[in-house]
């Protein structure tokens, strides 16, 4: 049932179920996909919604974000009962995944009553200035308008109707419209209902969130194409990712797509680290890898291994051989694995896989080949979703900083090294700085922390703009454009360019970091 506001909607004939990944049964009942009237409804709500709901106050938006964690808790063990039966993720995990929700919401609202994120930029008259004056220039961010927000197959709250696109958006002063996932329509449905009580609760204007249903392409693509949308935030494949992208630069009016598209997270093991401990490493990789079954977007795809190196990949071989393996969200993601894992079996040895308890779950395969191989067929290093990585080996160290230089754009890359080799391969650290959005040293990727400093974001192809990250308080500036006022009279000024401060921010004033 399609949230408008603060009414619901089931005008279409087009329904659908999510399924239970562990017996393939439907996991609830028949949703019903939104009708192109539908979404322009919803749209055109949030659009009237815009400019009450942009002028309340940081303090009222973060109230907001408030309510809806309490209402999210409200919702109690039926929330995490219907993930899971949507998804086949054990409790603890979305135990843990509803808490870092809730957390990011909390955050945001934390940064709202701070107030300095909107980089207020003061620059004074100078009336009498030759041989022109200067005039009085304030600066700041403010929102840019109705979001349509995509929710992620892999993370079922936190990446999703009230996840971290959503919750910036919303920080930042943008009216949502969001397209629920067709794999968890159920959990999608809780938790859009909370966010609507939310806003009823606290008299905000209607539209400033709805939430629309559907399996196929189309009630998404309404929402990107439809004029009154500003901006798009987007987590999933590749072709998705695209496919909306070039949809939104063919608009009339362009605008921007914030898209995070998969990327297979390089990592590299030094020399000398692994002659430390190259077995405790070999346990630590596994582990990362088949995380959550493998499914996470930062998931580390490819590994690289200096010469020399047996013990390492045989000691990835025999615990590889022991660990279970696990049910994949959907059959869509199951099937492209397997089809995936297939492709690559073509092109590289497998090296070690591991074992499952039934038919529906998926083994965790490491494959191996050589740097000088990859660097020949790109196809070795694509992204295959899901619990597999592909060791390469170089037979150089010139080998290993060609790899490296070859790489298209990633969220992350690892560095696993001593203090020895740090220094001898300090290139490639600099390297890395070029080609992902987050560098690790000595850890893994897998594990994303929501704070001020994260950057969930990359190069090309693994986003559509490396400038933004999805993760951590930096996304609200995806949603909001500068606006200067110029010689404007102190009343008529946005408390955050007022003289007096009255917010006590951190301000850019004359030059000078001031409060």
């Amino acid at each position: 049932m399609q949230l408008i506001g603060y009414q619901t909607s089931n005008q279409g004939t087009h329904t659908f179920f999510g399924y239970d990944p562990a017996t393939g049964q439907p996991a609830g009942p028949a949703y019903t996909e939104a009708t192109s009237a539908e979404v322009d409804q919803a749209v055109t709500l949030a659009q009237q919604a815009f400019d009450p709901y942009r002028r309340l106050s940081a303090a009222a938006r973060a109230d907001f974000l408030e309510a809806i964690a309490e209402e999210i808790l409200a919702l109690g063990d039926p929330l995490l009962q219907i993930a899971r039966t949507e998804t086949a993720l054990p409790e603890a995990r979305l135990t843990g995944e509803r808490g870092r929700t809730v957390g990011q919401l909390r955050l945001f609202a934390e940064l709202l009553r701070e107030g300095s994120w909107v980089q207020a930029r003061i620059d004074h008259a100078l009336p009498d200035r030759v041989p022109a004056p200067k005039p009085d220039l304030r600066q700041m961010l403010l929102p840019i308008g109705p979001i349509a927000v995509f929710g992620a197959s892999n993370f079922p709250l936190a990446f999703s109707v009230a996840g971290g696109d959503t919750v910036s958006a919303l920080a930042a002063g943008c009216p949502v419209v969001f397209k629920a996932h067709p794999a968890h329509p159920g959990t999608c449905q809780l938790v859009g209902e909370a966010i609507v009580r939310a806003a009823n609760r606290l008299s905000l204007p209607e539209g400033v969130f709805s939430m629309v249903h559907g399996v196929s392409t189309t009630p998404g693509m309404a929402l990107v194409e439809h004029p009154a949308v500003k901006a798009v935030a987007f987590t999933g494949s590749f072709r998705g990712g695209k496919a909306l992208f070039d949809a939104a630069a063919r608009r009339p009016e362009p605008i921007p797509v914030y898209a995070e598209m998969g990327s297979t997270n390089p990592v590299f093991f030094l020399p000398d680290i692994l002659k430390e401990r190259g077995a405790g490493l070999a346990q630590a990789y596994i582990q990362s890898l088949t995380l959550g079954v493998g499914q996470f977007c930062t998931n580390p795809g490819v590994a690289v291994l200096p010469p020399d190196q047996e013990d390492f990949a045989n000691e990835t071989a025999r615990l590889l051989a022991a660990t279970k393996g696990g049910y994949l969200l959907t059959e869509g993601i199951r099937q492209a694995y397997l089809a995936g894992i297939g492709n690559l079996t073509e092109k590289a040895a497998v090296l070690g896989a591991g074992v499952t308890d039934d038919d529906r779950q998926v083994k965790p395969v490491v494959l191996e080949t050589s740097v000088s191989a990859a660097l020949e067929d790109d196809h070795l290093t694509e992204e295959v979703f899901g619990p597999s990585s592909v060791l390469l080996r170089a037979e150089s160290t010139d080998d290993l900083y060609a790899f490296a230089r070859s790489l298209g754009g990633h969220l992350t890359a690892t560095v696993h090294g001593t203090e020895k080799d740090l220094r001898e391969y300090a290139d490639l650290l600099h390297i890395l700085q070029t080609k992902v959005g987050r560098i690790v040293l000595n850890g893994f990727p897998t594990g994303v922390e929501v704070s001020h400093a994260m950057t969930h974001g990359g190069p090309y192809p693994s986003t559509t703009d490396a400038r933004t990250t999805s993760v951590g308080t930096k996304a609200i500036e995806r949603f909001v454009r500068p606006v200067t006022f110029q010689d404007f009279p102190d009343f008529l000024l946005p408390e955050a360019l007022r003289e007096a401060n009255p917010l006590t921010i951190w301000r850019l004033v004359d030059g000078h970091m001031k409060q």
